[in-house]
């Protein structure tokens, strides 16, 4: 029978969106908030070790973000996987106009609403998360509709189905984990875009397509530097780049590098210690 590692983890103060945020740079499979802390998932096929966690959670507290931690490790049945992630699920109004719901809750939608269907499992983007609201919130201030939108790292796909429901013409979904691409591709089905919405299991590297109007990119700060020149090659002269899964301490360094091909900031917001950059080719 499959079994999966089950992590508690429990920081002081209580940082769930920055403690998640650092932790998918481990090979994890997914994550869930509760009241006290964080829940993290690792499947029986990954190699992810509580020292591995505890690696993260020491260097947070070298940098002053946390001051203490505690992990509670358990093995359970695959099974109860389901069990664990509706528990914790919840409707989350990301503004006036953009709803994320999963699809086992109840929700009237107000005029003028989109309701994005995302049921997660082990993927990363429930909206919960500050990136993923950041990005959201910059799709719906900055598509004009008929744009060409590439997301990469795309988790649930929350972000290129979104793109499409405000207006976009289409949307290449990449991920480079298997389980992401099935996840997304059940989530665009269940928004009815799948004919929009492409899902690909594959790195930015692996994309031919270029000239994109947009690409979305709400990942690791580390990725981020490395595939600076990749979004470069692919996007438009007058195309935007949305950037995210920073922390505010990381927009530095990362406009630094995007200089480098060309892009300047035109936009920023902020949501606790995480940032979101809108970019523009100079």
């Amino acid at each position: 029978m499959k079994t999966y590692k089950r992590f508690k983890i429990f920081t002081n103060p209580l940082s769930p969106d920055l403690v998640s945020g650092l932790l998918w740079q481990l090979d994890i499979d997914g994550i869930n908030e509760s009241d006290s802390g964080l829940i993290v998932f690792v499947g029986e096929s990954k190699d992810v070790q509580q020292k591995d966690i505890e690696f993260i959670l020491n260097q947070t507290i070298d940098e002053g973000l946390i001051n203490s931690f505690t992990i509670e490790e358990e093995i359970l049945e695959d099974k109860n996987w389901n069990e664990e992630y509706e528990k914790n699920v919840r409707v989350i109004e990301v503004t006036d106009r953009i709803v994320i719901k999963p699809t086992f809750k109840d929700y009237t939608p107000k005029e003028n609403q989109i309701i994005i269907t995302i049921d997660p499992k082990m993927s990363f983007g429930t909206g919960e998360h500050s990136t993923t609201r950041l990005c959201l919130q910059f799709l719906e201030k900055y598509l004009r509709g008929g744009e060409s939108v590439l997301d990469v790292g795309s988790g649930t796909g929350v972000l290129g189905i979104g793109a499409v429901m405000l207006g976009a013409k289409s949307s290449i979904c990449i991920d480079n984990d298997e389980w992401c691409s099935l996840n997304g591709s059940e989530n665009a089905k269940a928004n009815e875009v799948e004919d929009k919405v492409e899902i690909r299991l594959a790195e930015i590297t692996q994309i031919d397509e270029k000239e994109f109007d947009l690409i979305i990119a709400n990942i690791n700060r580390h990725i981020l530097l490395e595939i600076a020149p990749e979004i470069r090659s692919k996007i438009k002269k007058t195309g935007t780049v949305i950037l995210s899964g920073l922390l505010i301490v990381d927009v530095e360094d990362i406009l630094k590098r995007f200089a480098e091909f060309g892009f300047q900031a035109i936009d920023k917001s902020t949501m606790d210690e995480w940032c979101a950059l809108i970019l523009k080719l100079e």
